[in-house]
């Protein structure tokens, strides 16, 4: 989902372990997923042409390596997709040392947007953006079972003791991967609603969050999480969002890790909905110059809500790789890749 930060892991995560049920198993999952995901990218023996910032969830994996693809084939440039958080990522872009994000968030990065497009003027963000959506979500035997429909009801224990795995007398949440913008914004919206207080809120690997909820699912056992559209598990189960106050500006202050590092939490309030959110490709906007074919083929990029599910679906139901998958969606998508080229 959604874009990063770079933050450490918080303290909650010990709270995971305990007696059986889905997030029991969080941490033992987590190892499994740490142990065998590649420490560095494989490279060649030659330099690359261009550097593409690769996200560590599905869509922006399988984006990344659908721009490398397309970069080769429509350009000869050889572009190396490396794993990487969006702080680091768009410092990158700044100096020059990245070229292309494929999936920027907003709102979660407007700071970074101002910092380095409106006012440092080094980064470009795409015209076209995909449509997208931020919030907190249910199983449905969480909303129907047990009444947790709205966000209100994270602050009921006598509600929340369903989602207590570990038996400390707090329900359990996972909240996002440790590194993604969206989890910090996350643990503030629940300092701010007060549900901090009656949750544990866990921050781990897509991966292992995605694991929770089907195991939840095919279990039976009440879940909330956090969650964003478009994605895969809303295919997958019958998932239920959770209502909220609309969005108010007024009530929307995010002061993030990077900017506070010891008063962030307590500097924020956002006891309100995400207000509506979109994801676009970002560069560096030295492209313009040095590659300006490149810079208009990523401004001509068109992604639909609906294609980011199948990327989804065929990284992380399916197991494909993100490389091969992407070949794959360049030649079943030739005229469409072809025409974001012209001249």
């Amino acid at each position: 989902m959604t874009a990063q930060s770079e933050i450490g892991l918080q303290a909650d995560e010990s709270r995971a372990c305990g007696r059986a049920g889905p997030i029991a198993s969080w941490r033992s999952l987590r190892t499994l997923i740490l142990a065998t995901a590649p420490l560095m990218l494989s490279v060649g023996a030659h330099a690359a042409d261009l550097v593409i910032a690769m996200p560590n969830w599905s869509s922006g994996e399988a984006t990344a390596n659908i721009l490398k693809v397309s970069l080769k084939k429509e350009f000869g440039l050889d572009a190396d997709a490396v794993p990487m958080g969006t702080l680091i990522a768009f410092a990158g872009l700044n100096t020059g040392e990245v070229d292309i994000h494929p999936e920027v968030w907003l709102p979660n990065l407007d700071n970074l947007v101002k910092k380095y497009v409106t006012d440092a003027g080094t980064v470009a963000i795409s015209p076209t953006g995909v449509p997208a959506w931020q919030g907190i979500c249910a199983t449905r035997v969480a909303a129907d079972k047990y009444s947790i429909k709205n966000i209100s009801d994270l602050s009921d224990p006598k509600k929340t003791a369903s989602l207590d795995t570990d038996g400390d007398g707090k329900g359990e949440m996972w909240i996002g991967a440790e590194t993604w913008s969206s989890t910090t914004i996350e643990r503030i919206r629940a300092n701010s609603y007060g549900y901090a207080k009656t949750m544990t809120l866990l921050e781990m690997p897509e991966d292992v969050g995605m694991a929770a909820v089907d195991a939840a699912e095919a279990t039976d056992r009440p879940m909330v999480f956090g969650c964003y559209a478009p994605h895969v598990v809303f295919k997958l189960h019958g998932i239920v969002r959770l209502t909220e106050p609309p969005f108010d500006a007024a009530k929307w202050k995010i002061v993030l890790p990077s900017e506070d590092p010891s008063s962030w939490l307590s500097k924020s309030s956002a006891a309100v909905a995400w207000d509506t959110a979109h994801y676009h490709i970002a560069y560096a906007t030295a492209l313009r110059k040095n590659h300006p074919e490149v810079a208009r083929f990523l401004d001509r990029i068109d992604f639909k809500p609906e294609e980011a599910i199948e990327m989804s679906y065929a990284l992380q139901v399916e197991r494909q790789d993100p490389y091969k998958f992407a070949e794959q969606w360049v030649a079943k998508n030739e005229d469409r890749v072809n025409g974001w080229a012209k001249p």
